[in-house]
């Protein structure tokens, strides 16, 4: 059977070559150009850089056969056009300092690794200068030339990949390549709320189809994000997400984040920034991870859009060919404040839920579709009209009604009229009026009413108050009457003594036993009997993809959201008004409030606007 190898044949020795520029260039367009998006980002951002206040995209085929990017920034003088094509040529940066970056690029990679796989026109003007247009294909560069331009630059790439045809092969469906490029552009508009974008789909010649178009935005930095965000992500995220402000040894944390109830399938909607920059980091998706560990199943995702910003000398942000990953200096410090600046926010969120919950809700009400269309002439009626019509329209007491329900599912409690600074219904879950299948609370707000699931609710209140003492009282240890030596390799060894004082917090208590063994001398009383060698396993193993380990914290909370749930008010018991009333006050004042422990909403809150549209009243 015949293997290949690799390798260099060893049957000649092998001569070392100086490879020419356009082999070169060929080779960082592999790093730097993947796919028609890649090219997308490398010019939308040369535009930031450029000073741009507005820029425009249009492609055609995916981006295969034309990608073209125009801005109004500060554009380039003739003179500077052969030298902008030429490889590590850059106005970013002086060379001195490789730390001291403020700006999007600075290799000078882009435009040259372009030109020698496609067919690249750049056409500029810069202030004071003569518009001048220069061309390169396949890596062969033509003489600049007078152009015609008002401002700014464009740039034109046609034919993706056409020097270099294999690459094609690895293309995927225009449509997903579209994708793509929208998502990029996506990404760098929320990074730049102050300028506007539009995207264009010109496969089929002329003008094309606007596929996405945003103004620059007006007011503070926080307003023009959230407007931003509001027309990239949607009303709905804007209406359920928190404002991130926190800072820490030189790092601030900004942006928003969205309530638990509002999560997602995916990570789909978990947007990073460092300096500005958008990246796909591995410590920082799983330090946004950890800070929603304790609201969200495993299947459910956060969604938010946060800021990193820092002194460039504390992050280094030339680790990857698209830049697209970052080094801190200490990333303890941004993990740390990721962590915190966002359980922080969730927790002065107290018991709100997302509005996609009542939504939900509405949504699945389905009315009775008439067979010709109704008129409704009404005029809403008053309080006290409204009552002597109740009264008027209230039937008879009929004789053996009660005997056929007798375990009623519902009960209803007296309205006493309260005095008007100590009404209930004005606080924010209202006052308690009925209990519907001895589950659910019907509670009255000023605007409108909550049903509240009674077991959820009160489940989320006792684990609130189990965690807090464990907080404060710490986890309790079991000795082991004979500890458990588990043999690890050398690396995991050292990893895991690196987390000794954490993993003591939670109870468990490991010790260094001679080689690349370790002794498992204590265990959380909480877990009962356990497999500390599986344990140890799944910690390194979280250890080493996200940088820090949740497993033991995972199963300890998991023991108390058992005991919260069991110690819980249950479905099926009925509750007195002012036992009702106690829960909903207390949900108010408890934090995490708004879902259970497993990320589900333990209310509903509908305004009396979208249930009077229910009955056409509206």
């Amino acid at each position: 059977m015949n293997s290949f190898t690799p390798h260099i044949s060893a049957k000649k020795r092998p001569e070392i070559r100086q490879l020419d520029e356009t082999a070169i260039n060929r080779i960082a367009a592999g790093e730097v150009v993947e796919r028609p998006a890649s090219a997308v980002k490398e010019l939308v951002e040369n535009a930031l850089d450029a000073g741009a206040r507005r820029i425009e995209v249009a492609f055609a085929d995916g981006g295969k056969t034309l990608i073209r990017v125009t801005d109004d920034g500060h554009g380039m003088a003739p003179d500077d056009l052969p030298l902008a094509l030429s490889r590590h040529a850059t106005s970013k940066i002086d060379g001195s300092d490789l730390l001291d970056i403020h700006s999007f690029g600075f290799r000078g990679e882009a435009l040259p690794s372009l030109g020698a796989v496609g067919r690249l026109t750049i056409t500029t003007r810069a202030k004071g200068e003569e518009a001048a247009v220069i061309r390169v294909a396949g890596g062969r560069l033509e003489p600049v030339k007078p152009a015609a331009l008002s401002q700014g630059t464009v740039v034109e790439l046609k034919d993706l990949f056409y020097a270099t045809p294999a690459r094609l092969k690895f293309m995927r469906t225009d449509r997903a390549e579209a994708q793509a490029i929208g998502d990029v552009v996506k990404r760098l508009a929320m990074a730049e709320p102050f300028v506007g974008f539009t995207l264009r789909d010109v496969s089929g010649g002329g003008e094309g189809r606007t596929v996405f178009r945003t103004e620059p935005e007006n007011g503070d930095l926080f307003d023009a994000l959230h407007n931003r965000l509001r027309r990239i992500l949607g009303a709905e995220f804007a209406e359920n997400a928190l404002r991130i402000e926190a800072e820490r040894d030189g790092i601030a944390l900004t942006g928003y984040a969205a309530l638990p109830t509002y999560s997602r399938g995916s990570a789909v909607a978990q947007y990073l920034f460092v300096n500005g920059r958008p990246v796909k980091d591995k410590m920082l998706y799983g330090a946004l991870r950890a800070a929603y560990f304790d609201f969200l199943s495993r299947d459910r995702h956060p969604a938010a859009v946060l800021f990193l910003t820092c002194d460039p000398h504390l992050v280094d942000v030339n680790v990857h060919p698209a830049k697209s990953e970052v080094r801190f200096r200490d990333p303890g410090i941004p993990r740390g404040l990721l962590v915190s600046g966002l359980r922080h926010a969730l927790a002065t969120a107290g018991h709100r839920a997302s509005t996609t919950v009542a939504g939900a809700t509405l949504g699945a009400f389905r009315p009775e579709t008439p067979a010709a269309p109704r008129v409704y002439q009404m005029d809403r009626p008053s309080q006290a009209a409204r009552s002597l019509s109740y009264f008027a329209q209230a039937p008879a007491p009929m004789p053996g009604f009660s005997e056929s329900f007798a375990s009623p599912s519902a009960r209803v409690e007296e309205v006493i009229e309260p005095a008007p600074e100590s009404d209930p219904a004005a606080l924010p879950l209202g006052a308690a009026r009925a209990q519907v299948h001895e589950n659910y609370i019907i509670a009255q707000t000023g605007d409108g009413m909550v049903i509240v699931d009674q077991h959820a609710a009160h489940e989320r209140l006792v684990y609130e108050k189990l965690k807090k003492q464990m907080a404060e009282n710490g986890v309790a240890a079991q000795a082991l009457l004979i500890p458990e030596i588990v043999e690890l390799s050398e690396h995991d060894r050292a990893a895991l003594l690196e987390h000794t004082e954490e993993l003591a917090r939670f109870g468990l208590t490991i010790e260094p036993f001679g080689g690349n063994a370790v002794a498992v001398r204590e265990t959380p009383a909480l877990l009962g009997e356990v497999n500390a060698e599986a344990m140890l396993r799944d910690i390194l193993d979280e250890l080493d993809d996200l940088g820090e380990s949740l497993t033991l914290q995972a199963r300890i909370e998991a023991i108390l959201s058992r005991v919260a749930c069991h110690g819980s008010i249950r479905s099926g018991r009925r509750m007195r008004a002012e036992e009702m009333n106690a829960l909903l006050r207390e949900m108010e004042a408890t934090p995490h409030s708004g879902q259970c422990n497993h990320g589900r909403p333990t209310y509903v809150e509908l305004k009396l606007a979208d249930i009077e549209r229910l009955f056409g009243r509206t």
